[in-house]
């Protein structure tokens, strides 16, 4: 069995890496390799003179010793980039036309990614995982790509069965803030259904959430009162966005699907209230004491207190739900309470 390419296959990835190359995927069901290049898509049918298990791994080593220098191939360079500095976008660009979806991921992670290296990998590689990845790179968020990519998870969205999928992708959308009001505007209303997509809209719009709730008067007392983190806490919890926030995060913990949101909702609750966390001036809001107890209450919570329950169970869904009721309960209760129920 021939471990060289077939002659006609050399000659044309000779003749197409002499060229420019941008990016390589390869369509190993159809044996066909695609190459991103300045003049658009090209393609070259594989014409295997062996398995093509092992024909495809000859063709990559091909790629690799053209992009990397040396006959060794994608595993063996890999290791080498890894070690002589990921960060420069040279290798990345070089990664890129290798032909391999782990190379693809690697640039996606990497923090030196740019715009156009993300043009390119996406092209090599459109997944709901590349796409999420490459999103959470500020200067993807500013570049074409930003858009491009959140639309995409949106689209797809719909199909994303598995719910902490799902949270990752609304969080990596609303993170990027790249939605036009009318695009925020759907996901929201999604929300509704789906809790789990609730999570990234408390986490990154706590005070610009597309408000729902009417606001609840503020009392006299507090709202000529000076500066106080208590007093200021209360006046944002009884605005239209604090009360859709209480709402929805009542909302999401009720509703909690999995370990690693239990975690995030406690933190996001404990984020929310944090200025008054040890703050002087809780005596000032006297005849409210009911709402000061349930700010300081909320202001107290962190993924820690869910630990002790958690490291002892594999449950989701309602079955998890049924185990965190100790602690979340009193949170919903509190919630409640700055609701006015």
């Amino acid at each position: 069995m021939s471990t060289e390419l077939s002659a006609e296959d050399a000659l044309r990835l000779a003749v197409l890496l002499a060229g420019e190359v941008f990016a390589v995927r390869i369509s190993e069901g159809a044996l066909t390799l695609h190459a991103l290049t300045p003049k658009g898509e090209a393609k070259v049918a594989l014409n295997p003179n062996c398995r093509p298990e092992t024909y495809l791994t000859r063709v990559r080593e091909t790629l690799g010793g053209h992009a990397l220098g040396s006959p060794g191939g994608y595993p063996v360079h890999l290791r080498r980039w890894t070690r002589m500095g990921q960060s420069s976008p040279k290798n990345l660009a070089a990664l890129l036309t290798l032909g391999e979806p782990e190379a693809v991921a690697a640039v996606a992670h990497a923090p030196a990614l740019t715009d156009e290296l993300a043009r390119r990998a996406w092209w090599a590689s459109p997944t709901v995982e590349v796409a999420r990845v490459m999103l959470g790179h500020p200067e993807v968020r500013r570049g074409a790509m930003g858009r491009v990519l959140a639309d995409f998870l949106i689209e797809n969205l719909p199909f994303e069965a598995e719910p902490m999928a799902a949270m990752s992708t609304v969080r990596a959308v609303l993170a990027a803030r790249v939605l036009d009001e009318t695009a925020l505007l759907s996901l929201w209303q999604k929300a509704r259904r789906r809790p789990h997509y609730l999570i990234g809209f408390l986490e990154f719009l706590p005070d610009a959430l597309p408000a729902e709730e009417p606001a609840r008067p503020l009392p006299a007392v507090v709202a000529q009162m000076p500066v106080n983190p208590w007093a200021a806490m209360m006046a944002r919890c009884y605005s239209p966005a604090g009360q859709t926030w209480l709402k929805a995060m009542e909302l999401a913990l009720d509703k909690a699907p999995a370990h690693e949101a239990v975690y995030l909702l406690l933190d996001l609750v404990g984020g929310y209230f944090a200025s008054v966390r040890d703050a002087d001036g809780r005596e000032a809001l006297g005849g409210h004491e009911r709402e000061v107890l349930a700010m300081a209450a909320l202001a107290a919570s962190s993924n820690q207190d869910a630990e002790d329950i958690l490291v002892r169970t594999t449950a989701v869904g309602a079955l998890l739900r049924k185990k965190i009721d100790p602690l979340v309960a009193p949170l919903l209760g509190h919630l409640r309470v700055l609701q006015g129920r």
